[in-house]
């Protein structure tokens, strides 16, 4: 009798369960064995923050079909035919001899498992500070049920009013509105000079805004020294101060758990992740890897990076199964495109940053380009700012954020199946989206920011950052701040050292304006700032510019009647 094909896959969260799958629909005789050191298999964890929050209200949802049939061991051998080993840990590899020792954590056993094929999908490791304190009970990190659970039961029984979150990245920003809704003091320390890294600077501190403006206090530029308490923790050290906590929610990053393969003697790439081929084989032709523990590839950079997502780990598992079962598939890289939702904002990116593109040598051009997400006449629509990146010299795309209440998701989508073309500006201008007033502008947010860069592209806009106003404002240099918006918006909201003439009156007032000043135009978004920068110009003003974004995108004091 000819014996069977034997798989054998390490981790059974996200990437490890999709390669199973794949691999019984491909090879349906193929002996499929998952090792798990955890308990729970194929949970979402991505949902973490929404169970914290009762969003999701029962764990099990996190592990379910979208059928409702939870995916456990059980299910796993019944319906995928798939022998699932958890409270297993995979502890050697012996390449010579093709097999794994793995070690039953609850009979404390160790044995062998022969393999054909071997898969890593041994995931991420939380960053954990080496400072005192990280052992100290409510001392969590999110990077599984088990940290979940921890967090709801402090949460339902009032031990975690004062919460101090270490590490403004996606799982901080995420979990902290679980927590406010839970009538939570929250305190964020992040030792960079902001949160979010996946955004620029400008765009993070609107984010940072919005965050305030729900009674989050941001710390940026402050590193934490220390976790204080007596069995329980009472308190955090930091270099702004010591501040009382009930709970410290630990979530600097992971880092990609590479142990079993460097022991291995797997080849491991610049990012620290184990280094692959685009098809997720590894320096061992008979050992494939996916998922969190990986290195992918920036399609934008052609270097190896790390990005750790759930949408990654699941394609790159099923391009793994279907190699190894003796197909042809390939996993090109990422774009490291991600969305997230801060309280009612959503956050999204995908490409190059403004300072990663200029680090890679571009000459980049940049606009700010907020705009209501639908037709504005419909009750509905709601802001949206978009950040968009381009080389001057070739008008290739290289990046887009977006940060607001609005649909931002489906605009970097957008750009992101635009840059996988390697699409210039102009190309995407043209490029033929839906339109019905419930779902988008007649002239969709993700074109008119397209346009807007081509008219500072082409030189019939010149632009400046808020940031660079505001530096001018402080240095007290000598420029007109023009505030075209109407006398009614004027009176709810201000911007410092500004000046309002209101867009329909400035042919006529045109005489109050010295032309031998830079005159720097703005409104609500600036659309009627660029109207007044043409008018300026029109009438031999030679220096004007053009503050992207307008008031909505102003980080800095405003002032309000």
């Amino acid at each position: 009798m000819k014996n069977k094909f034997r798989v054998v896959i390490v981790g059974g969260v996200a990437a490890g369960p999709k390669v199973a799958s794949k691999v019984i629909r491909l090879c349906p005789d193929a002996e499929v064995t998952v090792i798990e050191k955890g308990k729970l298999l194929s949970y979402a964890g991505c949902g973490l923050p929404y169970y914290v929050s009762g969003v999701v209200k029962d764990q099990k949802e996190l592990m379910a079909t979208p059928v409702g049939t939870v995916r456990d061991s059980i299910f796993f051998q019944h319906v995928k035919n798939v022998r699932v080993l958890n409270q297993t840990e995979a502890i050697q590899i012996d390449r010579e001899q093709k097999r794994v020792q793995i070690h039953d954590l609850v009979q404390n056993q160790r044995s062998w498992l022969e393999y054909d094929k071997l898969v890593l999908c041994t995931g991420a490791t939380p960053v954990i500070p080496p400072i005192p304190g990280t052992d100290l009970e409510n001392v969590f990190t999110l990077q599984g049920v088990h940290d979940a659970e921890g967090i709801r039961a402090a949460l339902a029984e009032n031990k975690a009013r004062d919460v101090v979150i270490v590490g403004g990245g996606l799982i901080g920003v995420e979990i902290t509105e679980a927590l406010v809704q839970h009538g939570c003091r929250v305190t964020i320390v992040e030792m960079m000079p902001q949160i979010l890294r996946i955004l620029d600077l400008d765009m993070a501190r609107l984010v940072e805004k919005h965050m305030e403006s729900h009674g989050v206090k941001v710390l940026t530029h402050t590193r934490l020294e220390a976790i204080e308490g007596n069995g329980v923790v009472s308190a955090v050290q930091t270099s702004a101060g010591r501040f009382a906590a009930d709970m410290v929610v630990l979530a600097i990053g992971v880092r990609p758990n590479t142990t079993l393969a460097q022991v291995a003697g797997l080849d491991i790439g610049t990012s620290g992740g184990i280094k692959v081929t685009d098809r997720m084989q590894s320096s061992d032709p008979d050992i494939y890897a996916a998922g969190d523990c990986v290195e992918s590839t920036d399609l934008m950079t052609g270097k190896g990076c790390f990005v750790p997502l759930g949408s990654t780990a699941n394609k790159q598992g099923r391009v793994a199964a279907i190699n190894l079962c003796g197909g042809e598939d390939h996993f090109p890289g990422v774009l490291g495109s991600t969305v997230c939702k801060v309280f009612d904002y959503c956050v999204a990116r995908t490409g190059l940053g403004e300072s990663a593109a200029k680090d890679h040598g571009y000459d980049t051009a940049t606009i700010l380009a907020p705009a209501p997400d639908k037709a504005h006449f419909m009750p509905e629509a709601r802001l949206l700012i978009l950040k968009l990146i381009a080389d001057r010299k070739s008008r290739r795309l290289l990046g887009v954020q977006a940060v607001g209440p609005g649909a931002g998701d489906k605009r970097v989508d957008v750009v992101a199946m635009a840059l996988t073309s390697g699409w210039t500006v102009d190309q995407l201008a043209h490029a033929d989206l839906c339109y019905a007033p419930p779902y988008a502008p007649a002239m969709d947010n993700i074109l008119t920011a397209a346009n807007v860069m081509r008219n500072k592209l082409d030189g019939y806009m010149e632009g400046i950052s808020a940031e660079n106003v505001h530096t001018m404002l402080e240095q007290k240099l000598d420029f007109t701040f023009l505030d075209v918006r109407s006398p009614g918006e004027h009176e709810q909201v201000r911007l410092p050292g500004s000046i309002l003439i209101p867009l329909g009156a400035l042919r006529r007032r045109l005489g109050e304006l010295p032309k031998d000043k830079e005159v720097i135009t703005f409104c609500k978004i600036s659309l009627r700032g660029y109207e007044a920068a043409l008018i300026l110009k029109a009438a031999g003003f030679k220096k004007v510019r053009v503050m992207d974004g307008g008031v909505v995108t102003w980080p800095y004091e405003k002032l309000v009647s």
